[in-house]
């Protein structure tokens, strides 16, 4: 072998030492660096429930315009605007001894005459609200309405006075109301007395669709599905190995899933990492 041939031969076998030590730092180096391909997590027992939820305005269960039935003089009103009456009670004498009694147990408010005073026929002469028992109306789309039923408590969520509230569904109408092309049945919701709810404000009322407490759960993106959507779990078989389970699933309120077959409290359950561009590290240079 000549000289120049045995250059070659020197300058060819320490090129190649340098590519495989190049490679295998590479090697090490994305190994190093390259993240998992699975995170983890382990099934716990929780709590899980479904919500319906109404928007309404608190209302009155009673009201009474007190009307002149007949052309009258006022000789006596018994009561001014703010006081207390009870059902049977008399509001106004007339100068014929003609007299109007409330009908139900409230405040009188807009009281809108004076002594010797005459009216006409059908004047509106004062109102009577019953601030006592309070409820909310809420409208019912026609195929949530199964699951609203008489008796049923609601949460209820008055945000002007920072107050939640429990409530009873006292009635469901009959006959719906359309609008805009959906069929809408108005419900109400008795509420406890408290002094300082309002006529007017807006409520949330949150109705229970399903719930079930004490379960094995899992978030949802530990969930994964085959070709026939059916739900199954990743776990670590032998030798460090990944493998399907099949799981049946109950509900869940977009989050988590309750598991009722398949996994059990405590397990690891794995599933794909999603990478992102920024995982990949190749390194950086520094200025000096």
């Amino acid at each position: 072998m000549n000289t120049k041939r045995k250059s070659k031969y020197k300058k060819w076998i320490i090129s190649s030492v340098i590519i495989l030590v190049l490679a295998g730092a590479s090697a090490t180096y994305l190994m190093r660096t390259s993240p998992l391909p699975y995170e983890s997590v382990q099934a716990q027992i929780g709590d899980i429930s479904n919500n319906y939820k109404f928007q309404g305005n608190v209302e009155t269960k009673n009201r009474q315009t007190v009307l002149s039935e007949r052309v009258m003089q006022v000789s006596k009103i018994n009561y001014q605007e703010g006081d207390i009456v009870k059902e049977g009670d008399v509001l106004i004498n007339s100068t014929t001894r003609d007299e109007i009694k409330a009908k139900i147990n409230g405040e009188i408010v807009n009281l809108n005459l004076e002594e010797g005073s005459q009216v006409m026929a059908g004047t509106v002469l004062m109102e009577i609200v019953d601030y006592q028992n309070l409820e909310i109306s809420i409208k019912v789309d026609e195929y949530d309405l199964p699951a609203v039923k008489k008796d049923q408590k609601a949460i209820v969520n008055i945000a002007a006075v920072q107050k939640v509230l429990e409530g009873t569904i006292s009635g469901i109408s009959k006959e719906g109301t359309v609008m805009s092309g959906v069929t809408f049945f108005p419900a109400t919701i008795d509420l406890s007395p408290d002094s300082s709810l309002k006529i007017g404000m807006t409520a949330e009322v949150t109705l229970t669709k399903e719930q079930v407490a004490g379960v094995v759960t899992l978030p949802m993106t530990a969930i994964q599905f085959d070709n026939n959507n059916n739900p199954y779990v990743l776990k670590k078989g032998e030798n460090s190995t990944i493998i399907n389970t099949e799981i049946t699933t109950g509900i869940n309120d977009g989050i988590i899933v309750e598991i009722t077959n398949g996994v059990a409290e405590g397990e690891t359950i794995y599933y794909p990492k999603i990478i992102a561009a920024n995982d990949f590290d190749f390194g950086s240079r520094r200025a000096d």
